[in-house]
């Protein structure tokens, strides 16, 4: 069995490829191709914890996978990572393992594959100002996925602890990213200012006020990811014109902000424009015009993870990176 660490990866697989082969994996889903049982997911109260259990299977590449991540977010406190993961590979025609790979990066990476595969079809082409709402862990990599696919001009951070906002512009700055970063003083200010707005907190209410958008705005939200949680508020959810899923059946049954709205307005998941994986394939934007306001909404799928591990394990395997074990 190969094994591949978190460092091995992060040196040879980037953004890129992991938009490149998840555009692939999306077209192996509207093909039929993909097995994506839904995930198990076992909450841990006295650590406001969880731990998930991702299973699935590409049918053309005849590979099946299994990830397990675990997001303890007391963690830093005690100089450990928020979200730990490991992903295994077999092969679908023997049942030989073939993989075990580091899977934090992984997740961070399809995460941010998502956002930004998300933002070429829905955001607007002349967008120029990105606003990132929680520097946490999977921020960093939602970053890099609007900056794959559009040219943006300035960056807008806010976290509610400064110091960890200041942290990630230096992280930003350290990887090579060029454009200007400022650290908002609030949620507010990075919104009346954006044309795209990135979300990744774990908040149980809404990070920001919907009135504040400008026409649009085009906004990811990948933080939430249980029904108690919510980082967009109802008036986000009304006010876009189409909402955009990277999984129908996870959004709802997980996706906090849309259960509720579903339960407390006139809006319902009938509502939701589609599935990521149903979007047209052409390069052309899904939007009609310029004003309106698009809300992509992710909560992951075992199959983003499968594919983007494929593309690891494909590329290392062929520069001979990696350490072969016997289990």
């Amino acid at each position: 069995m190969l094994i591949l660490t978190e460092k091995e990866i992060q040196n040879h697989y980037v953004m890129k490829d992991a938009i490149s082969d998840l555009k692939k994996g999306l077209n192996s889903k509207k093909q039929g191709l993909i097995t994506n049982p839904h995930r198990t997911v076992i909450e841990i109260p006295d650590n406001q914890a969880s731990v998930l259990y991702m299973p699935g299977a590409e049918l053309s590449q005849k590979i099946a996978s299994v990830k397990v991540v675990s997001i303890f977010p007391k963690n830093p406190k005690h100089g450990m990572p928020t979200t730990q993961g490991i992903l295994m590979l077999t092969d679908a025609q023997t049942g030989k393992h073939l993989c075990m790979m580091n899977a934090s990066y992984l997740t961070r990476l399809r995460t941010g594959g998502l956002s930004g595969i998300a933002t070429e079809k829905l955001a607007r082409k002349d967008v120029k100002t990105l606003g990132v709402i929680g520097t946490g862990a999977m921020a960093f990599e939602q970053v890099l996925g609007v900056l794959e696919v559009r040219d943006i001009d300035k960056i807008n951070l806010f976290n509610r602890t400064q110091e960890k906002a200041e942290q990630f512009k230096e992280r930003l700055i350290d990887f090579g990213v060029k454009q200007p970063i400022t650290i908002a003083a609030n949620a507010d200010e990075v919104v009346q200012a954006a044309d795209v707005i990135c979300c990744a907190t774990r908040s149980n209410e809404p990070v920001f006020n919907g009135d504040l958008l400008k026409d649009g705005t085009h906004i990811n939200g990948v933080g939430s990811y249980l029904p108690h949680m919510q980082e967009v508020d109802l008036t986000t959810i009304q006010k876009a014109s189409k909402i955009v899923a990277d999984d129908l059946k996870g959004v709802e049954e997980e996706a906090g902000e849309l259960i509720h709205a579903d339960r407390e307005s006139d809006w319902s998941f009938t509502d939701l424009y589609g599935e990521l994986s149903g979007l047209p394939d052409h390069n052309g934007l899904v939007r009609e015009n310029d004003k309106e306001i698009t809300f992509f909404k992710s909560v992951g799928a075992a199959y983003f993870d499968l594919v983007v591990a494929i593309g690891i394990y494909s590329k290392l395997q062929e520069i001979g990176v990696g350490s072969e074990v016997e289990v």
